[in-house]
């Protein structure tokens, strides 16, 4: 209840200080009744998932609010100022759903983003400072544009950030805007902060070559302390790096007024992340590689009743001699020895009774692969949850 008297007592005093300055209020809602339906005892030992909660527990939830301020300061210049509101869920286990129902269903709220921008710095392209979206997949996110009922694979996956304080530049190559860029250099707040020395990097190609179709191109650099070499026999030990590197891809044909159909993939190595399986003295390092693909679509049978249907694939360590040991890796990025690939669907019916809401009776299924090189490795059964969504606009 707290939180909750917080987040009122800010909007009111957002709402003295900014009425009738230049500008527009705008948020949104959403959340959900679940009931979980299947979820195996071993949940608990598996990273990286997606369902929270034990079976058949079931409960109402708010899962995010945002309250957003735009303000046109001049011709020149805009501002923007966005707050969250939303739950706790930390990886699997009872207790982190219970931490979502403890006096109120909003446990968090921070500062979403913050940022001034530049117009037209230079013909066609904006200058950006501030915490702001992540090159990443702000805009496959924009065109899945069912936030409400999952994120995006990359953002559900924890594989980059969706906002960073540091500089864009954000414009386009030709008048028509069918080649855009994207390029932008952040503090990696939040992943790396030691000393604040150590930055991201990323850039994205954005290509419209015909109405309703994109295409869409991003790589992100994440620069990270060395670690010390297993090998080395030095005073102090040698060091190696364990820099970052993600690459994806995203297409899609979106007229969301009727349908859409996008697949989104991308690939990610940690630079030494991992001790090589082949070496039986634990010493040899080796890059450790992630990969995932998502593919989506939702269709209008009329203005008011659609559907919508989500796949993704996600392995966070792609090498095939991975074993089961918790030396396997020194990124910290897996747990053991439930580590492997899975598999999530998303699939529900969408009713639009006005045009600012959206009710959405859907299920989510994750399945999880055997662990590889685990003799008599125990099976793990699938993660069933079904819910009702409500997703409203009130600003």
């Amino acid at each position: 209840m707290k939180r909750i008297v917080i987040l009122l007592c800010t909007l009111a005093t957002l709402g003295v200080n900014l009425a009738g300055a230049q500008g527009k209020f705008s948020g949104y809602v959403f959340g959900d009744y679940f009931y979980n339906v299947g979820k195996d005892t071993a949940f608990s030992k598996l990273s990286r998932t997606v369902l929270p909660g034990t079976k058949d527990f079931q409960a109402f939830q708010i899962r995010r609010v945002y309250l957003t301020y735009d303000n046109d300061i001049s011709e020149k210049f805009t501002a923007r100022f966005r707050l969250e509101g939303n739950t706790i869920a930390s990886e699997g286990g009872a207790s982190s759903v219970a931490s979502r129902l403890s006096g109120s269903s909003l446990s968090q709220l921070y500062i979403k983003d913050a940022y001034l921008k530049w117009k037209n710095v230079f013909s066609g392209s904006d200058l950006i400072f501030g915490v702001q979206p992540t090159t990443a997949y702000d805009i496959s996110e924009g065109v899945w544009a069912y936030r409400s009922l999952e994120k995006t694979i990359m953002d559900l996956r924890g594989i980059i950030s969706s906002r960073d304080m540091g500089l864009a530049l954000k414009g386009k190559f030709d008048d028509g805007g069918m080649f855009q860029y994207w390029v932008m250099l952040g503090n990696n707040s939040g992943q790396d902060d030691a000393n604040n020395k150590h930055k991201r990097a990323s850039l994205n190609l954005q290509i419209k070559p015909v109405k309703n179709v994109i295409v869409d191109l991003n790589g992100d650099y994440i620069s990270r302390a060395d670690i010390n070499d297993p090998a080395s026999t030095t005073v102090p030990k040698a060091t190696k790096s364990n820099d970052i590197l993600t690459y994806s891809i995203f297409a899609a044909y979106n007229d969301p007024t009727l349908v859409t159909i996008g697949v989104e993939a991308f690939m990610q190595q940690t630079q030494n992340g991992e001790v090589d399986p082949g070496d039986a003295t634990g010493k040899t390092l080796k890059s450790l590689s992630a990969l995932g693909v998502s593919i989506f679509g939702y269709y209008w049978f009329t203005p008011e009743i659609g559907a919508v249907a989500r796949y993704d694939m996600f392995n966070p360590v792609t090498d095939s001699n991975y074993p089961a040991a918790p030396t396997a890796t020194l990124s910290g990025s897996a747990s053991y020895p439930y580590s492997l690939s899975r598999n999530y669907i998303v699939a529900g019916l969408l009713f639009r009774p006005d045009k600012n809401v959206q009710i959405m009776p859907n299920v989510q299924v994750e399945t999880y692969q055997a662990p590889r090189n685990v003799p008599n490795a125990p099976s793990i059964s699938s993660s069933v949850t079904a819910r009702l969504t409500f997703y409203w606009v009130f600003l």
